[in-house]
């Protein structure tokens, strides 16, 4: 089980780097990656599970995250109800449109790589097509808008070596183009 403790921490090099592809059949130490990702979500979204294990509450998981710099992440988002509306692992993910449109989260965003509160609107495009391997190796497109492009687009910054700060404006981390989605 992933617990908080087997989370880097920004200033580790390997959140900086470019994560590798993997090849197919993935073996079964990255089959079991993706399982052990995906469960700390589970786990980390359950406030019983969460508490007991002191788990901060996670939508995505990048293997850097882990210590490992490999091209895969895991995503469970869920709506205002906690109803989860996308559920997958990304292997070799890779963006192949992105709207000009851009959307935030209101309150900013969070990782669970970073301990300290970063304030700044951090912009990503409202809608993103990516093409990627289910951890089976089953070719995926998929098109996310909202909420979950936002989580998509945060997860595979870690595997292309960037965190969230880096999208804020430095000069004005409140500032955004006009027709910004905002996502309170």
């Amino acid at each position: 089980m992933i617990l908080m403790k087997d989370i880097t921490r920004d200033g580790n090099p390997v959140l900086r780097q470019v994560a590798k592809d993997l090849t197919f059949p993935l073996d079964s130490e990255y089959q079991k990656l993706a399982t052990d990702m995906m469960a700390y979500l589970v786990n980390s979204q359950d406030p019983e599970i969460a508490k007991k294990h002191q788990l901060r509450a996670g939508v995505g998981l990048a293997a850097p995250q882990v210590g490992q710099s490999v091209s895969m992440a895991s995503l469970l988002v869920p709506d205002d109800q906690g109803n989860i509306i996308f559920k997958e692992t990304f292997v070799n993910p890779v963006v192949t449109s992105e709207s000009v449109r851009l959307t935030c989260l209101s309150e900013g965003e969070g990782c669970l790589s970073v301990d300290k509160v970063i304030d700044g609107y951090v912009p990503r495009p409202y809608k993103t097509t990516i093409q990627y391997h289910q951890v089976d190796g089953t070719e995926k497109t998929i098109r996310l808008k909202g909420y979950p492009a936002i989580v998509a687009s945060h997860e595979i910054d870690h595997l292309n070596g960037h965190l969230f700060y880096d999208r804020i404006n430095a000069a004005d981390p409140f500032k955004l183009a006009e027709d910004t989605v905002v996502i309170s």
